[in-house]
């Protein structure tokens, strides 16, 4: 069976972490097949996003038990490459052109809570749990830090690394973490209808925003706009902006 499931259809992408009995932990095998997938995603023309979910009650509980005792039997250069392998995931996922967008029910904890905030939408059934508890054995979410602090306040962000408790999807949403929070009935549905908005925008456009937004991350106020100006000639250039501008004028005559 494999850990890892794929489907497209209507130009979404679902990868779907298929290890429900071990409640989708993560491992070598399902953190390879996620890069694999990601990085393949880009040859895709008609792809408009990704989904990543979990087979059965939860989205993902960390990393499995083989995994920590890897972690406590290697040492530093062997988990240096371990840790380097899960940057290469969060780097990909930030740099592939389309949406990739988290649906997490059940329990997202650890590297599962990682997994989620490492995307670019999160959205989440309203029994959904988070939690970064590595601090409870002594670990630290070093690279999900990263992003976390991108994504809410300092203060915020020290209390959840901190003090490691799990929280409520409507916590995560008051806090800025995730964008949506749907009732468990129907929470497929509800993800399909969100995601599907992309079918309807210029991808395109989409594609040069998400770069745009990401690469201003370490940027000057003058050195964004910079770019920001280089981007808005090129996207004028391209086919969707001409077409729009074009559907745009012929209304207005």
């Amino acid at each position: 069976m494999s850990e890892l499931l794929s489907s497209t259809e209507d130009g979404i992408l679902t990868l779907t972490l298929n290890r429900p009995e071990k409640r989708n932990a993560l491992n070598d095998s399902l953190i390879g097949g996620l890069k694999e997938a990601i990085r393949d995603s880009d040859a895709k023309p008609g792809l408009r996003s990704i989904i990543i979910r979990g087979a059965g009650k939860d989205f993902c509980s960390g990393a499995d038990l083989s995994a920590l005792r890897k972690i406590a039997d290697n040492g530093i250069l062997e988990n240096l490459e371990d840790a380097e392998s899960l940057m290469e995931l969060f780097q990909l996922m930030r740099r592939c052109r389309v949406p990739v967008i988290a649906a997490v029910h059940g329990r997202a904890l650890a590297g599962g809570c990682g997994l989620a905030t490492a995307c670019d939408l999160v959205l989440a059934s309203e029994t959904a749990r988070f939690g970064y508890p590595e601090v409870k054995i002594g670990f630290v979410p070093a690279m999900v830090m990263a992003i976390l602090r991108r994504n809410i306040s300092e203060k915020q962000a020290f209390e959840l690394i901190t003090q490691g408790f799990d929280f409520s999807a409507g916590y995560a949403k008051e806090i800025g973490l995730i964008n949506e929070v749907y009732p468990d009935e129907g929470f497929d549905e509800d993800v399909a209808a969100y995601v599907g908005r992309y079918m309807k925008l210029s991808a395109s456009a989409v594609a040069l925003s998400k770069k745009l937004l990401y690469q201003m991350d370490s940027m000057t106020f003058d050195n964004a706009l910079s770019i920001g100006a280089e981007i808005n000639a090129i996207a004028r250039l391209t086919d969707d902006c001409q077409n729009g501008i074009s559907r745009f004028l012929d209304k207005s005559d």
